[in-house]
């Protein structure tokens, strides 16, 4: 009779035992065991790096939450009357509540201009009175926080057109600008270089967008060329803030958006799973807007191709991080990938 696979054709000590398996089946075989444990060592890391997202995350919440609770509760002092009596009315509510949600700040301590206590009841003439310095000091404190919000954003008041450069001062902005782009294009010294060069420039040149947008690139150097962690942290952030400022006031610069957007993703490479989405996510809407002010622009086409790989390439549990973060998040394959690199070749 013919033996059966695994099974002895003679049975005595003698017996001979048939393999269950060719040789290519285990050769296929171990190749498939060893596909299984390496992902199980990737899932055991990306279960470990979720377990310290989560922790982080859960520390920050409590944060959040601690600090939210603190200010409630001075605001709550601030605004509780020294009297237990209720009003007269409903709508003179003291709850915080209903002062939020009314639109009626109340910042009332108890105590009149002249330093006395209101005891058990107030007037209607008082709190009319009361009501309208409180809208009055609204209304200056709301100006007065407009006022610096422009002067500290705007790098030129609305109310006035942008000051030109003189001359000289132009034809210098002209020449700076050729020695950064040259510098950029040099060794780790020349781009060492550019930054400071760029750097001691910033007060004369700070309100023009040309400038502003190289320093920021200057930044992204800087970033590259250093080791150090922190320093390097130190470089993207910055960077990102002068092109948070120049943004506000150029929306339609591609070179800001762009910048911008390479900045956020390098300032984002130490952080964890969700925040580097949220990175890529803010990435791709930046580059996405560049393209559409400069949509022959190689450079662009290739951080747009590189984006496409790398969403291509996420793992299994940033692929979930991503879908519980956006209700639509971002997809992207190899193909995409492709066809931006081709068009940057071409």
């Amino acid at each position: 009779a013919q033996a059966m696979p695994g099974v002895p054709a003679k049975v005595g000590d003698g017996a001979v035992h048939t393999p269950l398996l060719g040789q290519d089946e285990q050769l296929e075989l171990l190749e498939r065991l060893d596909f299984v444990v390496r992902n199980i060592v990737e899932l055991r890391k990306e279960v470990e790096e979720l377990r310290n997202s989560l922790g982080q995350l859960a520390l920050e919440i409590v944060g959040e939450v601690r600090s939210h609770l603190e200010e409630t509760q001075q605001a709550t002092r601030r605004r509780r009357f020294p009297f237990s009596r209720e009003r007269s009315d409903s709508t003179g509510s003291s709850s915080i509540y209903f002062t939020a949600s009314s639109g009626n700040a109340n910042t009332d301590d108890g105590e009149s201009e002249g330093g006395y206590t209101t005891a058990n009841a107030e007037s209607d003439y008082d709190r009319e009175s009361e009501r309208e310095s409180e809208e009055g000091e609204d209304e200056v404190s709301c100006e007065t926080v407009r006022t610096v919000r422009r002067d500290s954003l705007d790098l030129v008041p609305e109310d006035e057109t942008p000051l030109s450069l003189d001359s000289s001062l132009e034809e210098g902005l002209g020449q700076l600008l050729e020695q950064a782009d040259r510098l950029h294009g040099g060794d780790e010294r020349d781009r060492r270089e550019g930054f400071q060069l760029l750097l001691n420039n910033k007060l004369a040149y700070a309100g023009q967008k040309e400038f502003l947008w190289r320093l920021a690139r200057a930044h992204s150097d800087m970033w590259e060329l250093t080791e150090d962690m922190d320093e390097r942290q130190s470089y993207a952030s910055e960077g990102k803030k002068e092109l948070e400022l120049a943004l506000q006031k150029w929306d339609q610069s591609a070179e800001c958006h762009q910048w911008f957007a390479i900045l956020c993703g390098q300032l984002s490479e130490q952080e964890s799973i969700p925040k580097r989405i949220q990175a890529g996510y803010v990435f791709k809407e930046h580059i996405d807007k560049a393209m559409e002010l400069k949509p022959e622009d190689p450079q662009l086409h290739y951080l747009l191709g590189r984006w496409c790989y790398q969403v291509a390439h996420l793992g299994w549990l940033e692929k979930k991080t991503m879908s519980a973060l956006f209700e639509d998040p971002p997809t992207a394959t190899v193909q995409d990938a492709l066809q931006n690199f081709l068009r940057v070749r071409e």
